[in-house]
């Protein structure tokens, strides 16, 4: 017999019983399951403060990879509304979609299908939103922690907000409802490029480019360009190439392609060259070293398995020198990949290519390479000395950690995410820690950055 689909009991002053529940949807929108038993009625929650309630509805519609399916969007928290209009939705992720908890991608709309400009939840107003599901995160918080941490260093990071996701109805989890990476004032806050701006200064920025997996056509060369040097300064290595995000394939013209593409061959160039650490003459010209060392200390203080190879984004503004970042998709760092040391404490992230010589996504040569010249050697253990007297301390982390946890206890968020998706003592690709409880994932997580702190302070000291 078909059983009643779940009802979210936030919406109520009282818990109803709860039952087993199974949706048969299309292996594309599956909703989930809950592992709660049948038998006598809970004990009354009250929650004083929910996580504000994204209730999407498509009208029956499966929502596909792509293209975007019309669909109603209402925000609301404690029964009182904040938004609600039209969207166009997608399901988003590569490895992640094989999961049954979808990531979503969505625009605004207006009552004619045009994009649109909005604020939600208090973020600046624009139109492409994204809907995170953590599902092999079983603490929720990977991606949160990390970009939190970024802003907190004075780099523009997507903000969040931990949010309860139903669509058409049923009850999908918790999400991380955060901005997408795009160029904008309030965002990657870079001159606006335009189609005529093809000589001279106007030539010079705003440029965003990443290393990272292509879509479906793959790499072309009218999406991206290839490194001259690759993952090894001998050039025995792997390729790799950077795909343009702004201006868009589609739109960016020949002569800002060349500008672009020789800026990094420039500097690849000067940073394999005899005299690199040269002020002047060497790499220092072409980059901002301290987006650089930023960028370095974030992604090793996780241990990202996907950093500098894999999400990796960097630009560049008009008449300045390119950056690194923002940062972009940790859901595999802090200890949670049980590939290629991933989940180890103990290792520089940066050194990829040793462990796992036949990934088809390399670590490009650049940071081993930086690495060789003391003048950036002190300016990374300068930094990251300052911030362990404050921002990336232990107490500083492990109390932000505390936080977000303390938001979801008071939700009942926790256990109504994990009543859904039962994937505790599970294992979930690619978990190197198997936790029975959420209490157990959130320990070995609070533990994996002590660990990882510690080896830290005595690795960078030792460069």
């Amino acid at each position: 017999m078909k059983k009643s689909p779940l009802i979210p009991f936030w919406k109520y002053t009282s818990i109803l019983m709860l039952t087993l529940i199974f949706i048969a949807c299309s292996s594309d929108d599956n909703a989930p399951t809950t592992n709660s038993e049948m038998g006598e009625p809970e004990p009354e929650v009250v929650v004083e403060n929910p996580l504000p309630l994204m209730s999407i509805n498509t009208n029956g519609a499966v929502i596909l990879d792509e293209p975007k399916r019309n669909a109603t969007l209402t925000i609301s928290k404690k029964d009182e509304v904040s938004f609600s209009g039209p969207i166009g939705i997608e399901i988003r992720g590569s490895s992640s979609q094989s999961f049954p908890k979808k990531g979503y991608g969505f625009e605004t709309w207006d009552a004619d299908g045009n994009d649109i400009d909005v604020s939600l939840l208090g973020m600046p107003e624009e139109e492409d939103w994204i809907l995170h599901g953590p599902y092999s995160d079983k603490s929720l918080l990977r991606n949160i922690i990390i970009y939190d941490l970024a802003r907190e260093m004075n780099h523009y990071a997507s903000r969040t907000e931990l949010v309860n996701l139903e669509i058409n109805d049923s009850y999908r989890g918790v999400y991380v409802f955060m901005e997408k990476l795009k160029r904008d004032k309030e965002r990657i806050d870079i001159n606006k490029l335009k189609d005529d701006e093809n000589e001279g200064e106007d030539l010079t920025g705003g440029y965003i480019i990443k290393i990272d997996k292509s879509d479906q056509e793959g790499y072309t060369d009218q999406n991206s360009f290839s490194s001259r040097i690759g993952s090894s300064i001998d050039q025995t290595g792997s390729p790799i190439r950077f795909l343009y995000d702004y201006p868009k394939a589609e739109d960016i013209t020949s002569e800002q392609k060349t500008y672009i593409s020789n800026y990094i061959i420039d500097f690849e160039t000067a940073l394999a060259s005899e005299n690199f650490t040269d002020v002047d003459t060497g790499y220092a010209q072409y980059i901002d070293v301290p987006s650089f060392v930023d960028f370095f200390i974030l992604n090793e203080l996780s241990n990202n398995v996907d950093g500098y190879r894999i999400s990796t984004w960097m630009h560049k503004d008009k008449n300045e020198k390119l950056k690194m970042g923002p940062i972009w998709d940790f859901n595999l760092a802090f200890g949670n990949a049980d590939y290629c040391s991933g989940g180890e404490t103990n290792v520089w992230a940066h050194r990829f290519n040793d462990r796992c010589p036949g990934d088809f996504w390399a670590v490009p040569f650049w940071w081993s390479r930086l690495l060789e010249d003391p003048a950036f050697v002190a300016q990374l253990k300068e930094r990251w000395n300052e911030l362990r007297g404050a921002t990336l301390s232990n107490t500083a982390i492990l109390s932000k950690v505390d936080g977000y946890i303390d938001t979801l206890e008071e939700a009942n968020a926790i256990k109504t995410n994990f009543d859904a998706w039962a994937v505790f003592g599970v294992y979930v690709w690619p978990n190197k820690f198997i936790g029975s409880s959420y209490a157990e994932e959130t320990a070995y997580l609070k533990n994996w950055i002590t660990d990882r702190t510690q080896w830290l302070d005595a690795a960078i000291d030792d460069l």
